[in-house]
């Protein structure tokens, strides 16, 4: 049987939160592997795992578990009062799941919540890889340029619209389903040239008509529920941030640039901040491997069952398998 063209993920399902809200998620690499929760963009789902990710997950023992944020895919609509409430689900999900320690990564909106766990659970996070953050746009912690500066203006319309924005936009991408390509190819256009290289990559288009897909079936708000909380204070310093962080920032980035990065990395104390020249926004997506050998460097040391060095098994699953809740004991 021939391998598929995008690694599927070996589990989809849904969190049934203590407040009754769904946390959906997907699982990459191996059940018995080091946690690596991953946060995707804005917007985004829970397939947005890059192609490279997902075989270095098995082969490096990494359990990538990609959380889908409230108001999209198998997500319920929530409101967050700030960045830091998020880190309440995490905590459940983690219990669920049974996972302790672990480490952290955020592509661009998800840089801003990667940050907002490591500072509210920094007993249990092992370090944070951040792909192309944004910074604070309100606060003392306040950077400026690029285009989330806008959400400083437009915030309350993001909140108080999230439901007819997030509808419309949704019903955009459901029109579009039977011409994936062509939706792939008008979200491409979004990006810099320095990104749409990334498109031509037939592996990485199949990813993002996957995760565009799903991310529209149910619920497609959290785009603006995203834009909403970052036009408000994060809820915590940058320079409290108590755990090893990582940045990597594309220099030809014109969505968050590369200003961004240097803020971020001035503010977060022992932060490492590495330019990619000639990358865009989407350009960490290809930095898989930099970032597992950076943040799993901080790994204590490898339980015994975690068996890095034996030989993988073929699968032979091409689809992964239906979502299912996973309920809260």
């Amino acid at each position: 049987m021939s391998q598929p063209l995008l690694e599927p993920p070996r589990f989809e399902g849904a969190l049934r939160l203590a407040n009754g809200r769904r946390l959906g998620f997907a699982e990459f690499g191996p059940a018995s592997g080091r946690p690596l929760l991953w946060f995707h963009g804005t917007p985004g789902a829970r397939r947005q795992i890059a192609p490279q990710a997902r075989a270095l997950a098995n082969e490096r023992g990494v359990r990538i578990v990609s959380i889908e944020r409230p108001g999209v895919g198998e997500s319920t609509l929530h409101t967050y009062a700030a960045l830091t409430d998020f880190a309440h689900d995490i905590e459940q999900l983690c219990a669920a799941l049974g996972i302790g320690e672990f480490a952290i990564a955020g592509l661009s909106g998800g840089g801003a919540y990667a940050l907002a766990c490591a500072h509210e659970l920094r007993s249990r996070v092992v370090a944070v890889g951040v792909l192309s953050g944004i910074a604070p746009s309100v606060g003392d912690d306040a950077a400026e340029g690029g285009s989330i500066a806008l959400t400083r203006a437009f915030g309350p319309l993001f909140l108080h619209g999230s439901r007819p924005i997030g509808g419309a936009l949704r019903g955009i991408i459901r029109v579009f389903e039977p011409l994936a390509d062509t939706a792939v190819d008008a979200f491409a256009r979004v990006f810099s040239p320095a990104d749409r290289t990334l498109f031509e990559d037939p592996a990485m288009r199949r990813m993002f008509t996957e995760d565009l897909i799903l991310a529209a079936r149910q619920n497609f708000q959290a785009i603006c529920l995203d834009l909403a909380l970052f036009a408000r204070p994060w809820g915590f310093a940058l320079g409290d941030v108590a755990v090893p962080v990582y940045l990597w920032q594309g220099d030809s980035d014109r969505i968050v640039p590369v200003e961004h990065g240097a803020h971020l990395s001035k503010r977060i104390p022992g932060s490492e901040l590495r330019i990619r020249p000639g990358e865009g926004h989407l350009g960490g997506l290809s930095a898989a491997r930099e970032l597992f050998d950076a943040i799993f460097s901080h790994w204590p040391r490898p339980p015994a069952d975690w068996d890095l060095e034996a030989p993988l098994r073929p699968r032979r699953r091409t689809r992964a398998p239906v979502p299912r809740d996973v309920q809260l004991s």
